[in-house]
């Protein structure tokens, strides 16, 4: 069980899991809930492009399935390539989940990579934000501009460590830890994560939190590879507040050996 005593917070929100998760990509709807539930996750990403959330009667509605009351709800704007786009889909979501703020802004610019176009993004937030959004945001993993989205007003910054989907892993870390050092805000890494021990080194290097989907909805067993992300993300958390022994270029014995006798 994450430790009680060292929650995420939010948007001024407190959260024991510190994995996010998406709704996509699953088979269906049921095991959308079952990896939801074994992932522990109480943050969940809904595309409202892609998901019915009560926009289209008569269709099997998400929150049917993972109730509102038990989960946070972070609509994203996935699939939006322009400004327009990305701040008309939550101002949808706004209206659709009664007034609800917490959105995930990710403008993309590239269709192959799914690659941040960060000058739209940029310009979205500032909207957003101005419009009463609590904005969590997917960019790349350039420190300058994660710190000027913090500085605009984003409860999040979300830098990218490999490209959407592509399961690499984390292929940027020193970016990732020089985001995380000069964070005053959750620093989540979103997208690349492949395995659970992506999802260690991504906690280990300090990130508040990791959001996937992929990694999991696209495993051979999407439930528990869910299981391992939870344990994994744990197990980073706790191994960063512990605090890693220096590398050495050589070995050094285990217990001291001065005043011994051979």
């Amino acid at each position: 069980m994450p430790n009680i005593d060292d929650p995420l917070v939010i948007a001024g929100k407190t959260y024991r899991s510190r994995l996010l998760t998406g709704t996509g990509k699953y088979r269906d709807m049921d095991e959308t809930r079952l990896a939801t539930e074994a992932a522990g996750a109480e943050i969940i990403t809904v595309a409202i492009r892609r998901t019915n959330i009560g926009q289209n009667p008569g269709e099997p509605n998400l929150l049917d399935v993972l109730p509102p009351d038990r989960y946070t709800y972070l609509p994203n704007t996935a699939g939006c390539y322009n400004v327009d786009d990305a701040v008309r889909t939550c101002r949808l979501a706004r209206e659709l989940l009664d007034g609800h703020d917490l959105v995930k802004l990710e403008v993309l610019g590239d269709e192959k990579t799914l690659y941040p176009d960060v000058v739209a993004t940029l310009k979205a937030a500032e909207i957003l934000i101005k419009d009463g959004f609590k904005v969590m945001v997917y960019t790349s993993d350039d420190p300058i501009v994660a710190k000027r989205l913090e500085e605009m007003g984003c409860v999040a910054v979300m830098p990218l460590a490999g490209p959407i989907g592509s399961g690499l892993g984390i292929q940027n870390r020193y970016n990732i830890l020089e985001i995380v050092q000069n964070a005053q805000v959750p620093i989540l890494v979103d997208a690349g994560v492949g395995t659970a021990s992506d999802a260690t080194i991504a906690m280990e290097l300090g990130c508040d939190g990791v959001l996937m989907n992929t990694a999991i909805a696209q495993a051979r067993d999407p439930v528990l590879m869910a299981s391992a992300m939870k344990k994994a993300i744990e197990a980073g958390r706790e191994a960063f507040r512990a605090g890693r022994m220096p590398r050495k270029r050589y070995a050094s014995a285990s217990s001291p050996i001065d005043g011994t006798f051979f």
